[in-house]
């Protein structure tokens, strides 16, 4: 095989997570030759574009989806970017300070917060709780036009850097890569279309043009589990793709993030408001949630590749009548479609967004065209259960496919220290965890 076209590691995917490991696998270990191919012609079109998501550095302090456990283990990951982006003087860059919180309105939902704040501050000591009157200081878009007699509390911060442009982080990945190893190669514009093992190597197909390796890591969205069931991998996993819309504000309103609590029987994101580091600081409100029969949400939509990663069977239908069974979860499932609908979809959501800054009316906000993405929650087959976090198929034969949705661009780093691992192992390369964890988890 022809040595331009062999690499000791590939990438499939050039969002947030490939650009992670590429630049994990450049700076801390000692593996030669990687390649990185992107289908796109740029790196982080699609969810890890500033576009394609909130904009969140997701520390587990204000998502009340998250155990103490799991935000802890957030947080960790979190510090990783926080601390890259230090490292590189990317402050006020690419990541800002913004003030964050989750909002708890009504008494049953400030009990909730003043509960949590208790249990969550000893691991999270920067966090603050911030009641009625505190909040009237900080953030007086959440009570202008509020009724006088409904309290609101919030736990929060205005310490981290809450705000990242995951997108910016990604292409600097690569530019931080090719300087620690100039045997990486990045290829644009060019889609794996099979991938094959041929005795202890891999022939990756790109655009019918065999390139071979010792390793591969595929980190494309929805498309990971395209490609490891066409290589008869990860057979007890389903994809239900759940693409995001966003509005954006018309008027001056927030100027913190605020996160609202999170229904538990609900597996997607409740409702926050963001200010866009993109677009003016334009505030955007969202995510909606609705299953769409694509895996990306702004183009051509391969159906047929949709039908074979959700790989309809008994199991999958039982998952889904369990969802809709319930009544919460048909309810939500129903509004966000209509939060969908042109003409009747602006007046519905302005209702929702009333939760948190109740003066805005249907007139102060927007459908925001183009801005949302799409976000790969896996089902398995096996517990008969959507699988909310990250998902991994690690084979033990030299091939790993990742799919992450949130918070996987928070991750990114985590993730790409779990695969250096595997990779490393594997091909008895040195990984050198020391400087990672000097450098990025503050590890002595």
């Amino acid at each position: 095989m022809p040595n331009n076209h062999y690499y000791n590691v590939i990438i499939v995917g050039g969002g947030i997570s490939g650009t992670a490991l590429l630049y994990t696998l450049a700076k801390y270990t000692n593996i030669k030759t990687v390649a990185l191919f992107e289908k796109y012609n740029d790196i982080a079109t699609l969810n890890s574009n500033a576009k394609g998501n909130s904009q969140t550095l997701h520390c587990g302090d204000i998502e009340t989806n998250y155990t103490l456990e799991k935000a802890i283990k957030t947080n960790k990951t979190a510090t990783m970017v926080e601390n890259y982006g230090k490292l590189y003087g990317y402050e006020n860059k690419y990541m800002f300070k913004i003030p964050k919180m989750a909002l708890g309105v009504g008494d049953k939902e400030v009990q909730f917060i003043k509960d949590r704040y208790k249990e969550f501050k000893d691991a999270f000591p920067y966090m603050e709780y911030w009641d009625k009157a505190k909040l009237a200081e900080i953030e007086p878009a959440l009570l202008k036009g509020r009724d006088a007699n409904e309290d609101i509390a919030a736990m929060g911060t205005d310490k981290r850097w809450s705000a990242v442009d995951f997108g910016e982080i990604a292409k600097s990945f690569v530019r931080n890569a090719k300087k620690e190893n100039s045997d990486i190669d990045v290829y644009l514009s060019k889609e794996v279309e099979k991938i094959k093992k041929i005795g202890n190597k891999f022939e990756v197909i790109v655009e019918g043009k065999p390139y071979y390796s010792d390793y591969v890591v595929v980190n494309a969205g929805a498309h990971s589990l395209l490609l490891a069931h066409q290589m008869g991998h990860g057979q007890n996993f389903s994809c239900l793709p759940v693409g995001g819309s966003f509005y954006y504000s018309k008027i001056d309103s927030l100027k913190s993030k605020v996160y609202t609590i999170q229904n538990p029987k609900l597996p997607f994101a409740a409702i926050h408001g963001d200010p866009d580091i993109i677009h003016d600081n334009t505030v955007r409100f969202g995510p909606t949630a609705i299953v769409l029969p694509k895996l990306e949400r702004y183009h051509h939509a391969h159906f047929l590749d949709f039908i074979e990663t959700l790989a309809p069977s008994k199991e999958v239908f039982e998952v889904f009548y369990d969802l809709m069974y319930d009544d919460d979860i048909r309810e939500y499932a129903i509004k966000n479609f209509l939060y969908e609908v042109p003409g009747i979809r602006t007046k519905l959501f302005a209702k929702e967004v009333q939760k948190i800054v109740p003066f805005i009316t249907e007139d102060d906000i927007e459908f925001a065209d183009g801005i949302g993405g799409l976000r790969p929650q896996v089902i398995d087959k096996v517990s008969k259960k959507l699988f909310l976090g990250e998902a991994k198929i690690e084979t033990g034969e030299g091939i790993v496919f990742n799919m992450t949705p949130s918070p996987g661009a928070t991750s990114c780093l985590g993730n790409a220290y779990k695969d250096a691992e595997l990779i490393c192992d594997f091909l008895g390369a040195k990984f050198k965890k020391k400087k990672f964890n000097k450098e990025l988890v503050n590890e002595k």
